[in-house]
């Protein structure tokens, strides 16, 4: 097995004639938008861009945008869960979305009408997190499970919002099925970034409230002149954030959709397998998933964003964690005149992937099918910052998992 894969997608769609982007669309991003305004943590955060590095790599713009800055807690996953919990209240208050502020959420009225909710979630570290917080703004409670192997960092954050963590011995996606069993049997609401059959409306609700993330990036590209991208690189674990980045810009490009590139870690490479079977149907990875790129090791597709990345992705990458090493070191020690940006494992995947189609002779292949050239202006999304410090020192101080280490 090479060290990086990729495969092209042979039956890519135009918007609006693959998947259903209608829970994706220009009107929902607009309520998901208002209601993460509420909260006084609220900022657009930045939209980097790095011209040394794109003339280095002969690409017209490189744009990253820095999720680290995200509601303080150092990554985008806040926006899902957020709203997700949101919108759960509101229809138990009987209310629109778009009626609610965190504000009235957390109000001694509200609380006295619905009592104490504990909501429950799989992590393997940031989207836990954002449940907790988001709980401990509203005044209810949280319970988070985690994997094994998990940094005891991503616990104490967790802890530290009031909630309970506990690590299991299992992996990410075995964890969410124990989660799921004693939410049943506890009456504790369930927050979880997948789905499955039986649980796709949370989840619904997650994605749509990762489309903030992506209203941003577009206007922010306008404002410099950028106009739109024309190539969009996404990491997916379960493909939720990857699905609800590229559903959403498909549907508001429509014909002017970037070409879009999904990139796993490959011992967690659910999509990029799910890609190469000949059925369209989702594929599972099982076993031990203990790659660099924790917050992508998940084994098992969201049912509903696979399809979204079946029609819509231009091709598929699976790696080897030093490509991310890489992609986190070059972000912290850019070119001269470009700005830094701290990228954890996860969220310096892609700009790993980007480096290597724009240099490797190995890679040409997947470069020319692409059509990156002089011409391209390319997204990439940083989605975490260095959630977990001692690892991100390792990487980038000491040159940990550089080409050739073992995994």
């Amino acid at each position: 097995m090479t060290d990086f894969q990729f495969t092209l997608n042979k039956n890519l769609k135009k918007p609006g004639q693959g998947a259903d982007l209608s829970v994706l669309n220009f009107d929902v991003a607009k309520k998901v938008s208002g209601f993460h305004r509420s909260f006084a943590e609220y900022r657009v955060t930045p939209l980097a861009e790095l011209p040394g590095l794109a003339a280095d790599f002969g690409l017209g713009r490189v744009w990253v945008k820095d999720e680290s800055h995200r509601f303080g807690l150092n990554a985008f996953k806040v926006l899902g869960g957020a709203y997700a919990i949101g919108r759960w209240l509101a229809g138990r208050l009987g209310c629109d979305i778009g009626e609610l502020s965190r504000e009235k959420l957390a109000s001694a009225e509200v609380r006295a009408k619905i009592g104490q909710i504990t909501f429950a979630s799989t992590t393997d570290g940031n989207h836990g997190r954002g449940v907790a917080w988001t709980a401990q703004q509203l005044g209810q409670k949280a319970v988070i499970y985690m994997p094994k192997g998990s940094a005891q960092i991503r616990v104490d954050n967790i802890l530290a919002t009031g909630a309970e963590c506990y690590v299991t011995d299992m992996n990410y996606d075995d964890t969410v099925r124990l989660t799921d069993s004693l939410a049943r049997e506890k009456g504790w609401v369930v927050v979880q970034d997948t789905a499955w059959e039986g649980y796709e409306e949370i989840p619904t609700w997650i994605m749509q409230g990762y489309m903030t993330l992506a209203v941003e990036a577009l206007e922010q590209i306008r404002e410099c002149g950028g106009e739109r991208p024309t190539h969009l690189f996404l990491q997916a674990g379960v493909g939720s954030f990857a699905g609800a980045a590229l559903g959403f810009v498909a549907a508001a490009l429509s014909d002017q959709c970037p070409v879009t590139t999904i990139v796993e870690p490959r011992k967690a490479d659910c999509i990029y397998r799910s890609a190469l079977a000949a059925d369209g149907q989702p594929h599972s990875v099982t076993g031990e998933m203990n790659t660099l790129m924790a917050g992508l090791a998940c084994g098992e597709p969201s049912t509903i964003s696979w399809g979204i990345l079946r029609d819509y992705a231009s091709a598929y990458v699976s790696m080897h964690d030093f490509y991310a090493a890489n992609g986190m070191r070059i972000l912290a020690a850019p070119l001269r005149g470009d700005a830094p940006v701290v990228s954890g494992e996860s969220g310096a995947a892609t700009m790993g992937a980007l480096q290597h189609i724009m240099t490797a002779p190995s890679a040409a292949e997947l470069k020319k099918a692409l059509g990156l050239n002089a011409q391209s202006k390319v997204l990439l999304i940083s989605t975490e910052g260095d959630t977990a410090p001692e690892i991100y020192r390792d990487v980038v101080w000491f040159g940990g998992h550089a080409a050739g280490s073992p995994e």
